[in-house]
């Protein structure tokens, strides 16, 4: 008998829970429904992969697409492109928008405005702030919401949590896992001086110390409230030790921007388009980071995609926002970085699928998997090609890798079932839809 899907993928090379395998898959009702041989099965659509390794669809859990207030820059729709060019299936939405996403009005509706226009499927940050803590418990278990985000040192936006107390009270107001932007905010005031005129000088203004104390102050309140943390874009060598030390409780998030560049020639090439929240370091840094990968501290991988404008960055340090586009570029610099040996490709999976699927609870996601979604990365791992900017489906239109030549490269994108890109060119419409978590069912 002769089974019929709705999407077959034929031929490719899977990287999953089982490790390495050729196989075909069969897709039904936006789920895995095969794998295996599947050569006598029908479907309207198939995909010829072969010379392809399937990835379980790239999840990038800290992305600003900048909407309402800043579409200037980047709205749901273009974000939401730049995602599926690159490979991405879904993504987690920061709340420091303007308005800010602190309410559950604010939270319906970005979930209104992401309907039927995100290429990708998503989830939104409620973020925290000393006036919300009594209703943080509430809206972290509203459908769509990723959870709750604290800053706890100032950066994009007005949301910043920095007294003590106030971080203690966030912790108690709820369960599900917190995401932190670890930095102390009363280090930042006082050393504000040091930034200057002059772009190098911001990790000398954001320094290490500034991340430790911030971290080991979070680390510590977690401790005492017992509330899981996922501290993000860990950018020290001195934070590591003390993550590694408490595993239990805290998951590591670290970015592509912070393995693959490094002070102070990043300032010396990018200036200003360099600069983002914390910062990136010297060589030091970037080497704990990869050590920290390698020994297993890592959890996940996250873009912090945070496009601005040029004349943005063009307008002087310190004047200057933080932050750079980061999301469409995420898997081809991540497959660079394999090629190198720097990591291996089944690791570059468990950052980017597995590990999101285990620190954050998601449902049927993160695997490839009979009865799981069936989002898939579809890459080439031999393809070189340079990055350029005018690739960039992100509204900013720039990328600090521009020019940057690859080996690796998303070839299709699969979200449920439904191709949004095949070979550069993306779906005419938007299918994405809200993530689901189990800790919200």
């Amino acid at each position: 008998m002769t089974e019929a899907f709705d999407l077959l993928i034929r031929g490719a090379t899977l990287v999953s829970h089982a490790g390495r395998a050729q196989a075909d898959l069969g897709v039904r009702d936006g789920r895995t429904a095969a794998i295996g041989d599947l050569g006598r099965a029908t479907a309207p659509r198939v995909l010829d992969a072969r010379g392809l390794h399937v990835l379980p669809g790239v999840i990038d859990s800290q992305v600003h697409f900048r909407e309402p207030g800043g579409e200037h820059k980047e709205d749901l729709e273009t974000g939401g492109r730049a995602a599926v060019a690159g490979g991405v299936t879904a993504v987690f939405e920061m709340p420091n928008t303007r308005v800010p996403t602190t309410d559950a009005a604010a939270l319906a509706d970005k979930l209104a405005r992401a309907r039927g226009r995100m290429y990708c499927d998503h989830a939104f940050y409620v973020g925290a702030t000393a006036e919300n803590v009594g209703t943080l418990s509430a809206l972290e278990r509203q459908g769509g919401c990723a959870g709750v985000k604290m800053f706890m040192g100032s950066s994009t936006g007005s949301l910043l949590v920095a007294e003590e107390d106030q971080v203690a009270a966030v912790l108690r107001g709820g369960r599900r896992r917190i995401a932190v932007h670890s930095e102390d905010e009363a280090r930042l005031r006082e050393r504000h001086p040091l930034a200057g005129s002059d772009v190098h000088n911001h990790p000398v203004w954001r320094d290490a110390e500034t991340a430790l104390l911030a971290t080991t102050r979070l680390v510590r309140l977690a401790r005492a409230a017992r509330r899981r943390v996922h501290v993000l874009h860990v950018s020290t060598a001195e934070e590591i030790p003390l993550l590694a030390a408490n595993k239990d409780l805290a998951t590591v998030e670290v970015t592509p921007q912070h393995l693959t560049l490094a002070a102070p020639d990043c300032y010396d090439a990018l200036g200003t388009y360099a600069q983002m929240n914390p910062p990136l370091r010297d060589a030091r840094h970037r080497d704990a980071l990869w050590r920290a990968i390698a020994d297993g501290v890592v959890d996940v991988l996250g873009s912090d995609h945070a496009p601005h404008t040029r004349a943005d960055k063009d307008a002087g340090y310190p004047d200057t926002p933080s932050g750079m586009p980061g999301v469409q570029t995420l898997v081809p610099v991540m497959l660079d970085h394999v090629r190198a040996g720097r990591l291996s490709l089944e690791r570059l999976v468990d950052l980017t699928s597995h590990g999101p699927h285990r620190v954050f609870g998601l449902a049927a996601k993160g695997r490839i998997a009979v009865g799981f979604d069936a989002d898939y990365t579809l890459v080439d791992l031999d393809a070189e090609r340079v990055i350029e900017n005018a690739w960039i489906e992100s509204r900013c239109g720039w990328t600090p890798f521009d020019g940057r030549r690859v080996t690796g490269w998303p070839v299709g994108t699969v979200v449920r079932g439904h191709v949004a890109m095949w070979q550069g060119v993306l779906a005419p419409e938007a299918a994405g839809v809200p993530i689901r978590f189990l800790e919200t069912l």
